[in-house]
């Protein structure tokens, strides 16, 4: 039977608003509160962060903080590579989304020669690069960098030569080139994108299952389609991101809140039907920010319902 580790990412230098680094602190006071002895039952580690680096001038406009970003998704890389080494399943809860890729790339790593399938649960496709981006945060591009798409047929930034030598870094952490195909990311959720993203996935044709499509079709054929379309991945990543929630239902508690999103039995379910492959070695839980939560601590609350019914289905499953 696998054991579990977390490793604890505080980091939210790739946001665009800063809380985010107090959302691991937000979701084991959630556990704490409802009586729940989660976070004393797994060992875990925690990754150093870079977020005093928020003060520094900032030098690159379309992609702020890459220095610090890419040296935070190394950090994030070489934990979750040495917890797969463990034979551990790796949860990863990170403050914003820009992890992701430090994640993904510590699986890549670890398994160079396996075929990795990546299911991102989000309101955001965080498909940009520093050539689309309207933002520069860089929580909106990590899985541009882990596909190795720069998307320059739809370009809208002038990108100077220093970030683009170190968003070429940022695409060879864990293993150099693509992490995987664009035929292998299943997007659940996504409802908020610019036309540049729009276009990149229309041209991979990367799917998106809506939420009202789900809730139309059934989410269970759906799960079907994705387990078919990823059948050929030996490895599976989850990422969830709470913006994937409707931020109308539960909370504004994260970055980027967006309406009409999933409640928290459908993300549940999404995720128990993902594990039934027996493929997924690691699920990151990403973008609780306390700071913005008008409801109490309800994002971290929620979000620690969902990590918390997972964990104890993952556990059954391994028996």
């Amino acid at each position: 039977m696998k054991q579990i580790k977390i490793i604890k990412n505080r980091s939210d230098i790739g946001a665009g608003t800063r809380g985010s680094d107090m959302g691991i602190d937000a979701i084991e006071i959630a556990a704490i509160n409802s009586g729940n002895n989660y976070f004393n039952n797994f060992p875990y580690s925690d990754v150093e962060s870079h977020n005093e680096s928020i003060y520094k001038k900032e030098k690159a406009l379309f992609a702020k903080r890459i220095e610090f970003v890419r040296e935070q998704c190394q950090r994030v890389s070489d934990a979750v590579q040495n917890s797969l080494k463990e034979d551990n399943f790796t949860i990863v809860i990170s403050g914003d989304h820009s992890s992701a890729l430090g994640t993904l790339s510590g699986v890549k790593a670890n398994y160079p020669k396996k075929r990795m399938g990546v299911v991102w649960i989000d309101a955001h496709a965080d498909i940009h690069s520093p050539f689309t981006t309207p933002s520069g945060n860089i929580h909106g591009m990590p899985l541009a960098a882990a596909l190795g798409k720069d998307n320059l047929d739809n370009q809208v930034n002038e990108v100077t030569d220093h970030t683009q030598s170190i968003w070429k870094q940022l695409k060879n952490i864990g293993v150099e080139g693509p992490k995987l195909a664009a035929e292998d990311l299943v997007y659940f959720g996504v409802r908020d994108t610019e036309s540049t993203e729009e276009k990149l996935m229309n041209k991979h044709k990367i799917r998106n299952y809506k939420v009202e499509e789900i809730r139309y079709r059934g989410l269970q054929k759906c799960l079907d389609e994705v387990k078919a379309q990823l059948a050929h991945c030996e490895v599976i990543y989850i990422s969830f991101d709470v913006d994937s929630l409707d931020c109308d239902l539960i909370s504004k508690g994260t970055g980027t809140p967006v309406s009409k999103g999933f409640d928290p039995n459908e993300v549940k379910a999404i995720i128990k039907g993902l594990f039934d492959t027996k493929k997924v070695v690691s699920l990151e839980v990403t973008e609780i920010n306390p700071l913005l939560d008008t409801k109490g601590n309800k994002m971290a609350e929620t979000a620690f319902e969902v990590l918390d019914s997972v964990t104890s289905y993952y556990l059954e499953l391994e028996k």
